[in-house]
């Protein structure tokens, strides 16, 4: 039997990298009274703002929320909103210290308007070209200096198609981290979707799997799943296919070893950072257990958490431990 709360106390042991697009999120909270007389558009009359941490971020959060050293590795612009990411890194006990930023790009910074729970309008600042040559030397000097300094267990690539993962940062990153025994975990995005070769765990959603297969339906059967798997492998040579499925669950396959794990009922408010969670609480299970299933079961709970809360949030340890207790203590 798995003594839960002795695998939770193991995670401030661990230091977890993670490189890719990190963004800033603010929220704007208010309430509707009127229609505009300019236009038939909702008047919002604002009553907060807040900033959030998104994007590759958020995976940083999610890890050191759980106990863990949680390292942020990108390239920001040279901005205000890099400021203020920097600052919330800063209050969250995230390392940004590896961080880059470039005069030649903006800090991603994706705006949402809120009322009474519901999203009604998103405004996005972004600049989504892939970094430029030296921009690249930067964080590739940067990542390798974070090797040697820091020792990793575990490195996560965080791809949101933002232009900081190229093709070159993903190989570089992939043959550092070999060669140094570090594992690797992708949460991956179309544009690069095959170059994550020889990673340790590959977590896309289905969609992103049915998309990048060119495949027109994909009915979530283990069967079905599996044979996702062996192309995967074929094409990637990774060693743990992990697919979440939404509200059906997840899915993971390591050699011969296949499962497919249902969802458990939820209160669903809002699923926007639920695949950070996951591929952050998939890292550190793997990364202290080498369990693939205990990897998927416990990331797969984490996911159903974080949907109960609006907007990005990260995984409350406590809360993970109790529901891990209650859900997988008998099995």
């Amino acid at each position: 039997m798995v003594h839960f709360a002795e695998l939770f106390s193991r995670f401030p042991e661990l230091k977890v990298g993670v490189i890719g697009d990190v963004m800033l999120d603010t929220y704007m909270w208010g309430h509707v009274e009127r229609i505009s007389p300019e236009a038939p558009v909702p008047v919002v009359s604002l009553d907060k703002k807040e900033y959030r941490i998104g994007g590759a971020g958020n995976v940083a959060y999610n890890i050191q929320s759980l106990g863990a050293r949680a390292f942020v590795l990108s390239v920001t612009g040279d901005d205000e909103d890099a400021l203020r990411l920097v600052q919330l890194f800063g209050n969250l006990q995230v390392n940004s210290a590896y961080c880059i930023r470039s005069r030649d790009r903006i800090t991603t910074n994706k705006t949402r308007i809120i009322s009474r729970n519901q999203q009604m309008m998103r405004l996005d600042t972004e600049i989504t070209r892939e970094l430029e040559r030296s921009d690249e030397d930067s964080l590739l000097d940067s990542f390798h200096r974070f090797l040697s300094e820091v020792r990793p267990d575990i490195v996560i690539l965080e791809d949101y198609n933002k232009g900081v993962l190229t093709e070159r940062i993903i190989t570089e990153v992939i043959r550092a981290c070999r060669e140094s025994g570090v594992l690797t975990a992708v949460d991956p995005k179309r544009k690069n979707f095959f170059a994550y070769k020889g990673v340790d765990i590959f977590k896309p959603n289905l969609g992103e799997v049915r998309e990048a297969l060119n495949l027109l339906r994909v009915d979530p059967q283990k069967q079905q799943l599996q044979n996702i798997h062996y192309e995967l492998f074929r094409q990637l040579q990774h060693q743990i296919s992990f697919i979440t499925l939404s509200e059906k669950g997840v899915f993971y396959q390591q050699g011969d070893e296949a499962a497919l794990i249902p969802s458990h009922f939820r209160n669903i408010a809002d699923v926007s950072g639920a695949g950070d969670t996951v591929i952050a609480v998939a890292a550190l299970v793997y990364a202290a257990t080498r369990d693939v299933r205990l990897m998927a079961e416990i990331a797969n709970i984490a996911g159903g958490l974080v949907c109960e809360v609006v907007g990005t949030a990260a995984i409350d340890a406590r809360q993970l431990l109790r529901e891990t207790e209650l859900l997988l203590g008998k099995k």
